[in-house]
């Protein structure tokens, strides 16, 4: 019977500890429950439903960065650095899993578009990707901050 009754109260305790959740100061965390977007959850201490209610997306509201390095149609390999940040947490939480695809996809597309890539000033065909980027990702809730470029 003392085992039954300790059973219990360790489900008990397991169950309050998994019902705390802690988000750090530079995040947010999307709550879901049942499966769907329900709200956000701001840094801090917060309770939620155990069984009923789940973290999908810990988002990181700091400065992320993004390295890629890509062949261009005309054979020479672009290397760049992708700066960037969430600026609007709702809106980016539907798409934050897919942020370097994009980001990445977002670049290459701007890339292809430049007429000059290798004659041009890298700090100025980075301002130009900058704003072709920003385009696409500010309706997303994101921002590219900065973009370095090395073409090889």
């Amino acid at each position: 019977m003392n085992a039954l009754i300790t059973l219990i109260v360790l489900a008990l305790v397991a169950m309050v500890a998994h019902a705390v959740k802690r988000v750090p100061a530079d995040q947010v965390h999307s709550l879901y429950r049942r499966g769907r977007p329900y709200r956000l959850l701001q840094p801090g201490v917060h309770m939620t439903l155990p069984l009923i209610d789940h973290v999908a997306h810990r988002i990181k509201l700091s400065g992320q960065v993004l390295r890629f390095e890509e062949p261009l149609p005309d054979q020479h390999d672009v290397r760049g650095t992708v700066y960037w940040q969430v600026l609007e947490p709702e809106r980016a939480d539907a798409v934050i899993e897919q942020a370097d695809q994009l980001i990445r996809g977002g670049a290459l597309a701007a890339l292809r578009d430049e007429p000059q890539v290798y004659g041009a000033d890298r700090r100025d065909l980075g301002s130009r990707l900058k704003q072709a980027m920003n385009g696409a990702l500010r309706e997303r809730g994101m921002m590219v901050t900065r973009v370095e470029l090395d073409v090889a």
